[in-house]
């Protein structure tokens, strides 16, 4: 089972965008797969128009089973959503004995899958700390521009930090440029300076489009609402990778 985290401290740079097409795209190949939002936002439930009863605060809080929660969006594909009280989460977990660790613990049960993908928060606090415990590896979506390189930085910079402190091993196995538009210098720049800071870490770039801002006002993700779209292309084109290629890390 791979145990994978979809992480920036930075906001607006994709991660729901990346976390929910990227999942539907495996379940696509035949790939049984379960999306945990760990953001109390709960844009994964909002986009899709699907709400778990018990969610993810009650496995976390309330010792509930994770896998009472499974809501299916489709063949292959189901989602466990979160809401604003996970925000009351992270203060009760301060409290919680090996706190940091608390996500692994709960989610134990889940083994029947091929990918537990988590959608994490814009931030460095506890839930993403128990998020990167959990999980082996870790996908960045950065947004192509200057704040987004400090940013990415910083969070690798954590995660090193994090696994040499719990002797932990979540690996950053992909960088995701998103938000690219060709026509843009920055763009192009600051996707010039990922590749040769990170090397074959970085993906090909995910272009800024509509209808990614469009799909979610119809409760769809991109495979269903414009398969044909050159934002549907490359989210296949990163699955394949995902599926089939050789993995870098740092």
């Amino acid at each position: 089972m791979q145990k994978i985290a979809i992480i920036n401290q930075k906001g607006g740079v994709g991660k729901t965008t990346t976390t929910i097409n990227l999942a539907h795209g495996l379940a696509k190949q035949n790939k049984k797969v379960l999306v945990i939002d760990l953001d109390p936002q709960g844009n994964i439930g909002m986009s899709l128009d699907i709400e778990s009863e018990p969610d993810i605060y009650d496995v976390l809080i309330n010792g509930v089973n994770p896998q009472q929660c499974y809501k299916k969006v489709d063949e292959n594909f189901f989602i466990i959503t979160s809401r604003e009280t996970l925000t009351k989460a992270q203060m009760i977990l301060v409290g919680e004995p090996s706190r940091e660790t608390v996500l692994r613990r709960k989610l134990e049960p889940i083994s029947d899958f091929d990918f537990v993908i988590l959608d994490c928060p814009p931030s460095l606090g506890l839930l993403n700390q128990n998020a990167l415990l959990y999980v082996d590896e870790v996908f960045i979506p950065a947004s192509t521009d200057i704040l987004s390189l400090k940013a990415m930085s910083n969070m690798i910079a954590a995660i090193k930090e994090l696994n040499r402190v719990f002797k932990h091993q979540a690996e950053v196995t992909k960088i995701i440029p998103t938000l690219y538009d060709k026509r843009n210098k920055i763009c192009k720049t600051t996707l010039k300076q990922m590749k040769e800071t990170y090397g074959e870490l970085v993906m090909d770039p995910i272009h800024a489009s509509s209808k990614f801002k469009e799909a979610p006002g119809k409760f769809k993700t991109i495979f269903d609402y414009a398969r044909n779209s050159r934002g549907a292309q490359e989210y296949r084109k990163l699955v394949d990778i995902v599926l089939g290629a050789e993995y870098f890390s740092i």
